[in-house]
């Protein structure tokens, strides 16, 4: 063959695999997004009244992405932490138990399990190890006995010690506290139980913390769970603690992604007022947040109020750079999203109302109303009974007149809620449920949590 067929040839070849690789291009980038998370930035008046300065709200959402094949999903690295104070005797302790086994069934020998108890004492009942030998774990367990007073502190503390084993950034890391009475034995402020969330949230580890029957302290559990993004639940009778459990480890096997860091910058003379649904820190025109872990198909959201400055008709203003970094469970790489808000200015007020965001302003909406109910229970602690129900009555006001404005039945049904809260606030003997329900729910709202 001369050398000008060898050229034609060769030619040939490159233009075929060229072909092949251009037509495999859609087919990676839509394997590339498939594993992706999706970020949606929404702002609730995109456009806006000239020639006045605007109070506004922007959505920040991150969507997890859906899990393809249910057998490869990532491994848990689960600590149980039982409650087994002289409180949990009788039927508690039994269907503790009961729920901790029955969870723990749902894993494989994909995933560690530890299981410490507590009372003035610590102790690991199941030291962390591979899901191999079910029958051990279940027959340890099966031998927790209450007894003694609530060492909290000492308890979480130590389930964190059984994950460090396994820690991993490739593993969910997780302690589930479970407890129905009061921290009496070491550290016991919320305060302080917050610190512990925080600093375990650094070595990404979650705490979701139960709280079982009305002898808990709300303040510490949700506090616990806040600051360490993990889930919390109120759960008034033993025997529901089945679902709970059930419910909790849907949602560890389900994670994609961990490590989440929201970074939104204000542009152009925007300023941060406050960060709707989670701790922040705002700095400047700096707003930053983070969530350990986020879920296959769950949203996840912030709303961010912020100050805009006037502008002149048939302008745009870029009012916020939002910047995402998490670690992609499936993919196992450090991945990173960007995204911006603009609004434009407008002198029609029919324009205006058009273009309006419901469903990022019926969310801002709820979250403004969560606030609102946390205020409440402020007054009520200060003993301020009818400013608490005051507080309520506005709360239901102000989301009867969006509801009313966005024909929200999920803002009716808050704005329902809202006055029945009220209501129930003039019997002193039903308080500490309905605080105990209150903050369960407000952390749920705040979160998305989906139990």
């Amino acid at each position: 063959m001369d050398s000008q067929s060898d050229k034609h040839m060769i030619k040939r070849t490159l233009q075929s695999f060229g072909f092949v690789l251009l037509s495999l291009l859609p087919v990676l980038a839509q394997a590339n997004q498939v594993n992706q998370v999706n970020l949606n930035i929404n702002l609730a008046t995109p456009v806006m009244e000239a020639g006045q300065s605007h109070r506004a709200f922007i959505k920040v959402s991150l969507e997890g992405f859906k899990q393809q094949d249910k057998q490869a999903r990532i491994p848990a690295n689960v600590a149980i932490v039982l409650d087994k104070s002289g409180s949990m005797g009788g039927d508690k302790i039994k269907y503790a138990r009961e729920a901790a086994i029955m969870a723990i069934k749902r894993l494989d020998e994909r995933d560690i399990v530890s299981v410490v108890s507590y009372d003035s004492r610590v102790q690991v009942v199941v030291p962390a190890t591979e899901v191999h030998n079910q029958r051990a774990i279940y027959d340890a367990i099966r031998h927790i006995r209450a007894d003694g007073n609530t060492a909290l502190f000492a308890g979480v503390s130590k389930g964190a010690n059984e994950l460090r084993k396994f820690l991993s950034r490739n593993k969910v890391n997780r302690v589930i506290l479970l407890s129905d009475g009061l921290a009496n034995v070491g550290p016991q402020s919320a305060s302080e139980l917050g610190e512990l969330g925080a600093s375990l949230a650094k070595e990404g580890i979650s705490v979701t913390t139960i709280g079982l029957g009305l002898g808990y302290n709300e303040d510490l559990m949700t506090r616990l769970a806040g600051y360490s993004d993990g889930n919390h639940a109120f759960v008034e009778n033993a025997e529901d603690l089945a679902s709970v459990f059930q419910y909790e480890f849907g949602d560890v096997l389900s994670v994609v992604a961990q490590g989440v860091n929201i970074e939104i910058r204000c542009r152009n003379g925007v300023k941060p007022i406050r960060l709707l649904g989670r701790e922040s820190e705002i700095i400047g025109n700096r707003v930053t947040t983070r969530l350990n872990q986020l879920y296959s198909e769950q949203e996840k959201f912030v709303i961010l109020e912020v100050e805009v400055p006037q502008q002149q008709a048939e302008t745009e203003l870029e009012l916020v750079a939002v910047e995402v970094h998490y670690d992609n469970l499936i993919t196992q790489n450090e991945e990173q999203l960007s995204g911006q808000s603009i609004a434009r200015f407008s002198g029609s007020k029919q324009e205006v109302r058009a273009a309006r965001d419901d469903k990022a302003l019926e969310a801002a909406v709820e979250q403004v109303a969560n606030e609102y109910s946390r205020d409440a229970i402020e007054a009520r602690d200060s003993g301020d009974l009818e400013g608490a129900k005051q507080i309520l009555k506005d709360s239901a006001s102000y989301l009867g007149s969006q509801a009313e404005s966005l024909n929200s039945p999920r803002l009716q049904k808050q704005e329902e809620e809202a006055l029945q809260d009220a209501d129930a606030m003039e019997l002193d003997q039903n308080w500490n449920k309905q605080r105990k329900e209150l903050k369960a729910r407000q952390y749920k709202r705040a979160t998305q949590q989906a139990y």
